[in-house]
């Protein structure tokens, strides 16, 4: 194999494996399971970090999302979420080249946090659940907090087995590893 088609071949192998990997995890968003315990903001950070195109990288966990809301059902609350989600793949561009333990449960639970801020001010502001006051939006937060442990949890979870499993699957394959690491091999 010549060396300037090894980092090519590389590169669309990590692709397709990291696509391969969202598409499993937007699957697993459909499957029952308790709210918000659910695959996508751990998929959001795997596609920022992981996918290097910069359209792809935010377009792939949107269709993806829309794929699953396909099943699951449409709310008027869609533009605020979808929204939320593009910030945590931008988090996870940060993690690009810096994929450490600690940055990725930094990551997570910055994802996390940035869900439950942005999603329960979406609930708040466009919801009719709670009155339009300072004291309504402290309820709407408060309302939200098992949610919040709920969607860590979930992240956690699901950030453990995308970033982990791919972490050893590197170890293991060496196309899947960075094309700088694999120079040497």
């Amino acid at each position: 194999m010549n060396k300037e088609a090894f980092p090519k071949e590389n590169l669309i192998f990590r692709t397709v494996v990291t696509f391969a990997a969202i598409v499993l995890t937007a699957a697993l968003r459909i499957v029952p399971h308790p709210w918000n315990l659910a695959p996508v903001g751990a998929m959001a950070l795997f596609s920022g970090a992981m996918v290097r195109d910069r359209r792809l990288t935010f377009v792939f966990p949107l269709l993806a999302l829309f794929a699953g809301d396909v099943f699951i059902g449409f709310h008027k609350l869609m533009p605020v979420v979808y929204s939320s989600f593009l910030l945590s793949v931008l988090i996870g561009r940060w993690l690009q080249n810096r994929r450490t333990l600690i940055r990725v449960g930094g990551a997570t639970l910055l994802g996390a946090i940035q869900f439950f801020t942005v999603t329960n001010f979406g609930v708040w502001a466009l919801g009719s659940f709670y009155p339009r006051t300072l004291g309504g939006l402290a309820a709407c937060y408060a309302a939200g907090i098992p949610f919040f442990w709920n969607t860590l949890a979930g992240d956690a979870l699901y950030v453990t087995l995308l970033f982990g499993g791919y972490a050893l699957a590197e170890r293991f394959i060496p196309a899947l590893r960075a094309p700088s690491r694999c120079a040497s091999t």
